[in-house]
Formats: C-alpha cells, structure tokens, sequence
C-alpha cells in the first residue's frame, strides 16, 4: 500500500452504483462479498488509527450503508471490543444485502439497541461509526435522523464515517440540512468527487480509498467525467530541463495590467510570482503615478505608466501573455484598459475587477483564463454565492460555457474546467485555509501567466499552476496557517518551479503512461487535507 496515493479518478454517486453493478452483474462478484470486504477494511482502519479504543457505538440507518456497519460491528464484538450497535429506522426496511449482514451480526450474540438521544449522551465510546445514510441521499435531513446528526457532532467523539459522512451530498461536496463532521472516511469502489470540494474537505476529515479488490477491467467499463490533480505527475511532465542556450526570450513575456489608486500590491505579487516560476521577462502597465514605486524592492520586474489604449498598445505587441485584473478597479481608466485586450488572439488570464468588468459586459473570451472566486463567479453567473458552492461543479461548467476558454473556480477543492480537458472538470486537492487571504489569487494569477509564458500549453499552464500555488500555500503554511501571506508562498514557488532539484523523488513518475493513471494496489491509500 502506498499512502501517499488516492485514485485520479473521481465519481459520481450514480457513476459508482454504475460500477458496484458491473462488479455484481457482469464480473458475478456477490453483493455480500463487496459488503464484508467494506465493512472489514472500515475496521482494518479504525484499529490502526485509534489502536488504543476498546468501546466503539455503530450508528446503522436501513440502507446498504448500515450493511457495512453491521458487517464492522460483528468483526469488532468477535475481536472482543465493547460493541453497541444503536439502530435508526425499522430493521424491518432492511433488504437483500443488508439484511444478510443484519442477521449475520445476530447470529453472533449482537443485537442493536434502539437510538434513543438520552441513551446516546450517556454512553461512554472511544469511536463512534457513522453507517447511517450512503451516497443516495438527496434530500434535507430531518426528524430523528437530524437529531441522530446533531448529537454526533455535539459528543465531539472521533467519528469514521463509511463511505461518506451522513447527510454530506455526495456529488457537491454540499451539507444537506445538518451533516456528520468525521475525522476520517473511507470511500469504496469509486472515489467520490464531492469529497474534495466545498464543505466536503471539512466534514471528511482524513481521506481514506478501497477498491474492494474489484478488477481493473471494472472501471473501464464507465468513464470518470472528474479528475484528480496530482502535482508531481504535473511537474515532472511539464516542468521540462531547460536548454543551455536559453536566454530571457526564450522563457517568454508576461505583461500585468493593473494596480490602481490603493491596489498596487496586487499587480506587484502578480508579477513577482511570474518571476518566481521562470518567466523570461515580466512588465506591468499601472497607472503612471505608480510605475516608480511598483519596483522599488524589486528591480527585475519593469513597470510602464499608461493612461491610455494608445500607450498600453505597444506593450500588448511586445508581450507574449497579458494578465488583466489585479488592483485594476472599475474606474473608466480600468474599463479603458480592460476594452483594448478584448479583440487579442493571445492567451489573457482575466482575475480580479476584470472578471467583475466582464460580468458587467458578458462576452465569450475564448482565449482566456478565468480565475474566478465563489463571489465573482456569483456575478459572472447572475446567481449567489450559496448558489456556487451548492454546486461548485455545476457552477464551473457553466462558466466555461458561458465564456469560453479555461476557467478555474477558486477555494477549497479548486476547480478547472476546459472544453478540450480529458476529464470535464478537475479537482486540486492541495492547499489549506491559511490561503484565504487577501493577494493570495494574484499570486495565482502571475504563477499561471508565468508558466503560459514559457510555452507550456494552456490547460498544462492552468492544471500545473493551481497545483504549484496549492503546494507552495501548504509547504508556507508549515509554521501555520493562521497569519499566512501571499507574499510568504513566493521562495517556494521557485522551488517547486524546479523539479530537478527534487530530482529522486520525481524519477518513478517519469514514464508517460503514469500521466493520466497512478496504479494503486488492492486495499485501501489514503491522502490528507487539511
């Protein structure tokens, strides 16, 4: 088993079942038989993670979830743990597989107690198992199964959710009403995509994967419309050595335009993290008031005042990437600038103002990259905020159709959605909340821009960008998250900019083959996000 690993391939809820039928139906794998294999690597991980619990409660619902809680319960009580399994809904509702797990844990002298909230509160656990909906729910949780939720999450017991955290929705990532918050979920068959994105990232917990020892030929059978971004495959693939005979216009031009009256940071961090990831040359068009400060404490970047379509021109020719938005504002200087990039063929990543510019006057920019947070992409959309991060997934899509080119959702689980990708949607699983702070997207910004500039192609640039600022946010936030700035992820975008300085760690990924897929074993891997 190798830990660092989880699937690259993410499901839908329904695109799982999809898969759970091919295994029963056409590999003529028994429903039971996925049903202990589940229920015994739930166990395999609870004691390996908590080696010193004795006292487990299993919370089981009437589903096939609660079948892989039942399955948990009988191997534990035979283990000789203190098991209470406590019951939510008739028994009688039980079917098929479930109901063959219900009895099996019967017939070993287990029998469940009825939930009650008074004897929940009094019994004394060291884990709680949360079996009680899978990744069928779709609706609010409400009466007893709220208040089972609710009392979950006020003992502050270390929970393993199996499968998904009850009450999260398993295609969102969203809470539907009250959700179980879990320190660790183990996910089977098919990694499910609302796990990494939104609130999903929060309610997991630690992320643990089982195939349930399907055969491979079982995913080939559905293919995954979401993938998993996996910086090291990323790096090692695009991040290639460069040339001896290089010089600066070999790593290309990137011009930056913004920073109006108070945002002068934002095109500054924007430039320096172009810098910082191998641009050849980086110039930022400003207001002209501004243009002898941008670069006070950074000579390398050159800076140009323009008030003026006219003066900006000359610039636009001479660069190879335009970025517009960062400190831009909303001002007629800002919408004078934002109207002289609209007819370039080149790539332009549009952040910031520009994107609420955009939303004022919608057109298809299908040379762009987006960069939208949930509040931008609100505007861009005519919708909320809550809107966007019910359905982050949706909200993507629907960006990049309505404006064409690339677009990158932002926050936690970073989406990116591109009419050309492989997958229709990818997920970036690293980075922490220690980003949520001002200047962090214009750091995101420059490092994109940076990385188009060298001549990586577009959706490359993008997936390879959100990775590296996700990597160098976490590897900054070492000493904390809290207190973190956008300006502290700048020396390790440099480093992970350089792979070939992490030269033994990158070579088992060289083989082209392992882009799109990492092989995992039979069994469970898990990955951490916090």
């Amino acid at each position: 088993m190798d830990k660092d690993f989880l699937p690259l391939d993410l499901y839908s809820a329904s695109q799982v079942r999809e898969l759970d039928k091919y295994a029963i139906e056409e590999l003529r794998i028994p429903g039971i038989c996925l049903m202990e294999r589940a229920g015994s690597a739930c166990f395999d991980i609870l004691k390996s993670r908590w080696p010193k619990a004795e006292r487990i409660a299993v919370l089981c619902g009437i589903g096939n979830n609660a079948g892989d809680g039942y399955v948990l319960a009988r191997l534990a009580h035979l283990a000789g743990y203190h098991t209470i399994v406590l019951q939510v809904g008739d028994t009688k509702k039980l079917k098929c597989d479930a109901r063959t797990a219900f009895e099996s844990m019967l017939k070993v002298d287990l029998m469940p107690l009825a939930f009650t909230h008074e004897l929940f509160i009094d019994i004394q656990v060291d884990v709680i198992v949360d079996a009680l909906f899978g990744t069928g729910l779709d609706r609010e949780v409400s009466g007893i199964w709220r208040e089972v939720i609710e009392a979950v999450n006020l003992l502050r017991h270390p929970v393993l959710s199996i499968d998904i955290p009850s009450g999260l929705q398993a295609d969102t990532g969203s809470v539907l009403g009250v959700a179980v918050r879990a320190e660790a979920t183990v996910s089977f068959i098919g990694l499910k995509q609302g796990l990494l994105t939104g609130k999903g990232r929060d309610y997991c917990g630690e992320l643990y994967f089982n195939d349930l020892q399907v055969p491979k030929e079982t995913y080939k059978s559905l293919k995954s419309t979401v993938g998993r971004l996996y910086y090291d495959i990323l790096g090692c693939t695009l991040l290639t050595k460069r040339p001896r005979a290089a010089h600066k216009g070999t790593f290309g031009h990137v011009l930056i335009i913004g920073g109006d009256s108070g945002m002068i940071g934002a095109a500054r961090l924007a430039a320096e993290a172009a810098t910082r990831v191998g641009a050849g040359l980086v110039s930022v068009a400003t207001r002209a008031a501004h243009a002898p400060l941008l670069n006070l404490t950074r000579p390398e970047i050159m800076t140009h005042g323009v008030e003026t379509a006219e003066q900006l021109a000359p610039l636009l020719d001479k660069a190879n990437v335009v970025v517009i938005g960062p400190g831009l504002g909303q001002s007629t200087w800002a919408r004078t600038l934002f109207e002289a990039v609209k007819e370039l063929k080149k790539p332009i990543v549009v952040d910031a103002d520009a994107l609420n510019l955009l939303a004022q006057k919608p057109f298809r920019f299908d040379n762009s990259v987006l960069t939208p947070h949930p509040g931008e992409a609100a505007r861009l959309l005519e919708m909320s905020t809550d809107d966007i991060q019910a359905n982050r997934f949706a909200a993507v899509q629907a960006l990049q159709e309505r404006f064409g080119g690339i677009c990158v959702l932002k926050g936690a689980g970073t989406l990116i959605a591109a009419a050309t990708n492989d997958h229709q949607i990818d997920v970036c699983t690293d980075g922490n909340p220690g980003m949520a702070c001002g200047g962090m997207g214009d750091v995101l910004t420059g490092v994109i821009a940076g990385l188009l500039a060298q001549g990586i192609h577009t959706l490359g640039a993008v997936k390879l960008g959100v990775c590296l600022h996700a990597k160098a946010g976490d590897r900054a936030a070492v000493d904390g998250e809290r207190g973190l700035l956008a300006s502290d992820l700048l020396p390790w975008l440099r480093y992970y900019a350089n792979p070939d300085l992490r030269q033994d760690h990158f070579d088992k990924f060289r083989k082209p083959d392992r882009f799109r897929e990492i092989p995992y074993p039979h069994g469970y891997c898990h990955g951490k996000f916090w």
